[in-house]
């Protein structure tokens, strides 16, 4: 069906970019596995390399499937166009290389996954590139980072896993009261809880592993363009041809032309398949997800094993307000945090789990547990930890869609194994 802004987003997340005239009467987009495709004239092979056509023409340039794809998240994240790619770091990374040359430097929330702080603050640094890192929630901190050679500013919806929350929509009046645009990575959220474009940021990344796909099966990652920043700047020079070509999504065309294409950063059609169809479910886990993930909140919060707990449905919790404004009162996220007395509990904890699964992942419909500072964080040297919030008495779980009894009984006689 045609795209319709005025459904309902548990509507739309199932029948967006659906078209079954299309497909031989399939309500399911079909997997175009192919590497590449005929074109029936010269001219029109020709004509589509010079962006005149969006004829497909090979699968590392683009994909049907991959299409489709594309323009489902564009309409549930109110964005004018998208690019999928292999992986949420593949995302992040084409994104900022568009945006950056060597010399110039971008603002970013201190509040990072992993692999995301790699890329600032180490791979960057190697080209010429400097990121200034502020606390995410401290928007005067935010502004007074901005200077001359300042490209945009970065941040989390949801900080993995400190569970901090930025106020988007003032971080975007000072980001465009700068001229520069604000880049949100939303995979925590999801545009079922939040919509970072509608808030006032320009652009929005997502790693489709988590919760766009839910079941673990596919890897793969988005940028959705909201279309609205006027990239015919001072400040952005290097976007005159691509301005020429694609007017309002130029970050877009700048994205796939220079890097996404040149990288070799393809979104295999099966795992855009994949990701489709765990779609269809996004709203109904969204609300299970939350609804479990306060119910363990409140349900630890009472155990004497835990020392300390980290969700934003905690109501003493420093992110509480913003995140129910921000969120609309649906929810406040399916991952929390939480502290035991030490490492060796932690361990003991994990090991003692009988249901819950020990994977570094999240957002699967399955509840995962992980110890980041032994695991993800193990390269990091203490005082980045430290900066970061990774401390060895860290625990960082990403609540599933099973029964909460379920969840609680297993996480209740995990804790009771580690006190000795």
């Amino acid at each position: 069906m045609e795209n319709n802004k005025n459904l309902n987003f548990n509507t739309r997340v199932v029948h967006s970019a659906l078209f079954p005239s299309e497909w031989q009467g399939s309500t399911m987009a079909p997997i175009f596995q192919t590497a590449s495709h005929v074109h029936e004239t010269a001219e029109n092979l020709s004509l589509t390399f010079g962006g005149k056509k969006s004829d497909h023409i090979y699968m590392r340039l683009t994909n049907p499937t991959n299409r489709i794809l594309e323009e489902k998240l564009a309409d549930l994240e109110g964005g004018a166009g998208t690019v999928v790619m292999s992986s949420g770091m593949a995302a992040i990374t084409n994104t900022c290389m568009a945006l950056l040359r060597a010399g110039d430097e971008f603002v970013s929330g201190n509040s990072l996954f992993m692999s995301t702080y790699l890329l600032f603050a180490k791979v960057f640094k190697k080209y010429g590139i400097t990121v200034q890192m502020v606390e995410s929630t401290e928007t005067e901190s935010i502004e007074k980072a901005i200077n001359a050679k300042t490209r945009f500013v970065y941040l989390e919806t949801i900080g993995n896993p400190k569970m901090d929350i930025p106020d988007l929509a003032r971080t975007a009046a000072i980001t465009h009261d700068h001229g520069i645009p604000l880049v949100v990575d939303n995979t925590l959220a999801s545009p079922y809880l939040c919509r970072p474009l509608e808030l006032g940021a320009d652009v929005v990344i997502h790693s489709t592993t988590k919760y766009l796909n839910g079941h673990g099966n596919a890897a793969g990652g988005a940028v959705i363009d909201s279309g609205r920043f006027d990239w015919n700047k001072d400040r952005f020079p290097d976007f005159q041809p691509f301005i020429d070509r694609k007017g309002p999504l130029a970050l877009l065309d700048k994205i796939w032309r220079e890097h996404h294409i040149n990288f070799g950063t393809t979104q295999a059609p099966l795992h855009s398949y994949l990701t489709m169809i765990g779609l269809d479910t996004l709203a109904l886990r969204m609300e299970r997800h939350m609804e479990n993930t306060l119910e363990v909140a409140r349900f630890l919060k009472n155990r004497k094993e835990i020392k300390w707990i980290n969700y934003a449905g905690i109501e003493d919790h420093p992110s509480y307000d913003i995140a129910k404004k921000q969120f609309n009162e649906k929810g406040f996220g399916g991952v929390l945090a939480f502290g035991l007395e030490n490492k060796d509990a932690c361990f003991k904890f994990i090991d003692s789990l009988q249901m819950v699964y020990h994977l570094a992942n999240l957002g699967d419909c399955k509840t995962l547990v992980i110890h980041p500072h032994s695991s993800q964080y193990l390269s990091f040297d203490e005082p980045t930890r430290e900066k970061l919030s990774i401390t060895p008495d860290l625990v960082r779980l990403s609540v599933g869609i099973e029964a909460v009894e379920d969840i609680c009984d297993d996480l209740s006689q995990a804790l009771g194994k580690t006190v000795t």
